[in-house]
């Protein structure tokens, strides 16, 4: 009897689960439902119970993979804590999803997980070293080394929005100043160009008619189409944001030296301007002689699921 292979995404505003065949890159069935407001562990439990359900039709699973949107340890498959979802402490998770459908689980961190994806599946092939950077809620970074995911002594690897690349920085939610994350996720760029809009009203007029002159509902979304319509506001907005991002990525290029860098998440989506500054940004930060390529990843949305499933095939 063929493998069937149940993949599952626990993300901080959206879950997902699929359902593949072992070899095949189609999925067979595939759901994904936002999560609740204000959700905690067990309604996002039940919201993930009711996918799997409906993805598996009666059918039975051989094995389970499961990207988790927060640290982890990979060694038992524990949740260590959710950064945007209450009630994760410390769920051994990979022990509740064994004993209720007994069979293999695997538990990674969402990064990790969208890294093995985009090698396995997606940009990534073709490279043996790289980082998969996601630019969304936060900015979180999984690791490929020589063809294999490296999640350092303690399952921390990869997390380059907690680098510090402006020490006289705002402060971020982890209590350091000038993180990559709060200089370059979604909601702190928003925030950003939030309170030059408050602070200088005549100035971002495309932006401000854009929202409706209604500041506490800016996006990223809509900062990134200002940006296009020509609006100088938006425009610095994004640049500071890929600035960060391309320092702290330069940075990581002198250390380790990876072939490839693929940012992927919604805030990479944001048009020409962002990626030119942060491709410019990171060449001027790396050596001259370190060379690498900065690619859009392939798998959007999905990159956490094929992930999933190539944590899986690894056994």
């Amino acid at each position: 009897m063929a493998s069937v292979l149940l993949a599952l995404d626990f993300g901080g505003t959206k879950h997902a689960a699929a359902v593949v065949g072992a070899g095949e890159t189609q999925w067979r069935a595939y759901q994904r439902h936002l999560a609740p407001v204000h959700s905690n562990a067990q309604t996002d439990l039940e919201v993930m119970r009711s996918l799997i359900k409906q993805v598996l039709n009666g059918a039975s699973p051989t094995a389970i993979g499961v990207s988790f949107g927060g640290p982890v340890d990979f060694s038992t498959g524990t949740v260590r804590l959710s950064h945007h979802v209450m009630g994760w402490e410390n769920t051994p998770l990979q022990q509740l999803l064994e004993a209720e459908f007994g069979v293999p689980v695997r538990v990674d961190n969402d990064a990790n997980v969208a890294a093995l994806g985009e090698h396995r599946f997606g940009a990534g092939q073709g490279s043996q070293d790289l980082l998969y950077i996601t630019v969304s809620t936060g900015v979180g970074g999984g690791w490929i080394l020589h063809g294999q995911p490296w999640r350092g002594s303690e399952g921390m690897a990869g997390e380059i929005g907690h680098m510090v690349v402006d020490p006289q920085g705002p402060v971020c939610l982890c209590g350091k100043r000038g993180c990559v994350e709060r200089l370059a996720s979604g909601p702190y760029m928003a925030q950003q160009v939030r309170q030059v809009l408050l602070q200088q009203p005549e100035q971002g007029q495309r932006l401000r008619s854009l929202i409706n002159h209604e500041l506490d509902n800016l996006t990223a979304v809509q900062i990134s189409q200002a940006a296009a319509q020509g609006d100088e506001v938006a425009q610095a907005g994004l640049q500071k944001a890929g600035w960060a991002l391309g320092v702290g990525i330069g940075n990581v290029a002198n250390l380790i030296n990876p072939q490839r860098f693929i940012l992927g998440g919604g805030v990479t989506k944001s048009g020409e301007l962002y990626w030119q500054t942060v491709r410019e940004t990171a060449r001027a930060t790396a050596l001259p002689e370190v060379h690498f390529e900065i690619v859009p990843a392939a798998l959007g949305d999905d990159a956490p699921l094929w992930g999933a499933v190539a944590l899986l095939e690894e056994e």
